[in-house]
């Protein structure tokens, strides 16, 4: 496999929602003919994780599943169902996301900070990494995965304050990069000041950027990008991003 990789672009969308995607056929044969080797499929809720289960069971090798339970996704009268089932299912994940703080919704902070540490907890307990949503919750969501002491945490779409994404790196966390990166000042800061052993690309497929829906295969637009701003050869980009994301998850991508 790696002589075989050792040319051409090989590359790992590090999140994806598939479970939203209703040809999944199509969408994984057009990301492989893009050069993804691998995609890391986020769940949010029950539901989402069942799918997002089942469809890594039916294309393994190319679909590694993780277990989320999403800010959006918290109803109180739902926690100690969603977190029971993830508990009970972790063992078949190679990580817990999406899960998060996110402080521009409606559900109360306190209820947020309970969920994602009880979820943190998990991730300790069963050694999993965590990829983390934290829109306006950058410093808090940091706090709370480096006071857990927590390994391997993946704060993903980093567009938050550098001196927070300094804290992030200081302690050995890693950020991701997306497609916003063709327009998002804040996004652009934080992925040219992080070093590129530092850095996963992704997609957050089914986004939209710039009104137009995303998929797997458009991890190569976040590759270019990267690539653009580091002043660096995409293949080169593309070999050390999946090596990141293989060190992250403790997957070797490049050895299946």
């Amino acid at each position: 496999m790696i002589e075989e990789t050792s040319n051409k672009i090989v590359l790992i969308d590090s999140h994806a929602h598939l479970n939203e995607f209703e040809d999944i056929t199509t969408i994984l044969n057009e990301a492989k003919q893009s050069g993804v080797i691998g995609i890391v499929a986020v769940g949010m809720d029950i539901n989402s994780n069942k799918k997002t289960l089942q469809i890594a069971r039916e294309n393994p090798k190319l679909v590694y599943p993780a277990l989320g339970y999403h800010p959006w996704e918290i109803k109180e009268n739902e926690i100690e169902e969603n977190l029971s089932w993830i508990k009970d299912h972790i063992g078949e994940a190679i990580a817990l996301g999406e899960i998060g703080i996110d402080y521009k919704i409606k559900v109360k902070k306190e209820v947020q900070f309970k969920v994602f540490n009880e979820l943190l907890e998990i991730a300790n307990e069963f050694d999993k990494p965590v990829i983390i949503h934290c829109r306006f919750s950058h410093q808090k969501a940091f706090e709370m995965v480096k006071e857990k002491g927590l390994k391997r945490g993946l704060f993903h779409w980093f567009s938050g304050p550098i001196n927070i994404l300094d804290k992030i790196l200081e302690s050995g966390y890693f950020i991701s990069a997306t497609p916003a990166l063709a327009y998002s000042p804040p996004h652009q800061e934080a992925i040219k000041k992080a070093p590129l052993e530092r850095i996963l690309l992704e997609t957050d497929s089914p986004v939209s950027y710039q009104g137009k829906e995303s998929s797997p295969k458009d991890v190569l637009i976040t590759l270019l990008h990267v690539s653009r701003l580091k002043g660096l050869e995409p293949l080169f980009v593309s070999k050390e991003t999946t090596l990141n994301a293989s060190e992250f998850f403790q997957i070797d991508f490049l050895q299946k």
